[in-house]
């Protein structure tokens, strides 16, 4: 068993040695897209990001994922400097430059920009925004169902800072990961702050029970695009599906686990704190979801 795996990990490809990526509407080689030191996202995690996926020449659900950027963007008071339009245009001529037609991930990146001093106040951020677009080859390759372990790191109130968020500050995600590594685990599976499960550090989290889906409440996790579709996918199905408030003592008895996330769509869970999650492989429901979602994927693609 190949003791290192993460939800995001891709076939290896050369071809990304040359990719060419957006920086600030210029297309640059992979080792000269640089941006300062003093850039807002560097200094201080101050952005939005957004994550999309390249089937068959089209990026899928795009408008929802353009949707969640502005969204954001609007949230912290950022002006990204392009319209929607802009945006895609960005985004395909990136796609063109670098020959993709399939298999790609595409990750924009708009920061507050470049800063006259290094300190808080976003009225110092003088030259901006910072609007990056990094495109790779990108096939998943994971080997084997996740193993997730329960971290202290907590999905938090909207107050402090929105789970909503697709902000470039990670840290509490970071180190709710770094914890569940230490613990032997793949991947951080983190509660909110009552004490139910959420998420994880980086996907949404669903368990199957008797044959229902369950996922939480939404109130501290990511809106997820994928986690939307597959609520949407067994709602359309046939699949008895619920947005609910449950423990660990659920989780632990769940006949299947997953996760979902625009890079790896559904990733099966195969143990959570030590504990096999029903076989411990891939599970009937998450199976047919899964080639629900392709089903889906290939319809916007065509």
């Amino acid at each position: 068993m190949n003791d290192k795996v993460t939800t995001h990990q891709a076939e290896e490809d050369a071809r990304n040695a040359d990719i060419l990526i957006y920086v600030n509407g210029e297309l640059k080689p992979r080792s000269e897209a640089l941006v300062s030191v003093y850039d807002s996202g560097f200094m201080l995690g101050d952005g939005v990001w957004e994550g999309l996926r390249l089937y068959d020449g089209r990026w899928s659900f795009m408008d929802e994922h353009l949707d969640r950027l502005f969204e954001a963007a609007k949230t912290i008071d950022l002006d990204i400097g392009l319209d929607r339009e802009g945006v895609k245009n960005a985004l395909l001529e990136t796609q063109k430059a670098n020959g993709m037609t399939t298999d790609a991930h595409a990750r924009l990146m708009v920061t507050r920009g470049i800063k006259m001093r290094p300190f808080q106040h976003p009225s110092l951020s003088r030259q901006g925004p910072t609007f990056v677009i990094i495109m790779e080859h990108s096939k998943p390759k994971i080997p084997r169902p996740i193993r997730l372990a329960t971290v202290p790191h907590l999905r938090g109130l909207p107050m402090t800072q929105d789970p909503k968020l697709n902000s470039h500050s990670k840290l509490n995600c970071i180190l709710a990961c770094i914890a569940a590594e230490k613990a032997g685990a793949d991947e951080a599976l983190m509660l909110d702050v009552h004490g139910f499960v959420n998420t994880t550090n980086a996907c949404n989290f669903f368990i199957v029970r008797k044959g229902e889906v369950w996922t939480s409440t939404g109130d501290y996790c990511m809106n997820g695009i994928t986690r939307q579709k597959v609520i949407d996918l067994c709602r359309a199905n046939g699949i008895p599906v619920y947005e609910r408030n449950f423990s660990l003592v659920d989780t632990y008895g769940a006949d299947e686990a997953f996760l979902t996330g625009t890079f790896g769509a559904q990733t099966p869970v195969s143990e959570i704190d030590g504990r096999m999650i029903g076989t411990g492989e891939m599970g009937p429901v998450t199976e047919r979801i899964r080639g629900l979602y392709k089903v889906l994927v290939t319809g916007a693609a065509a």
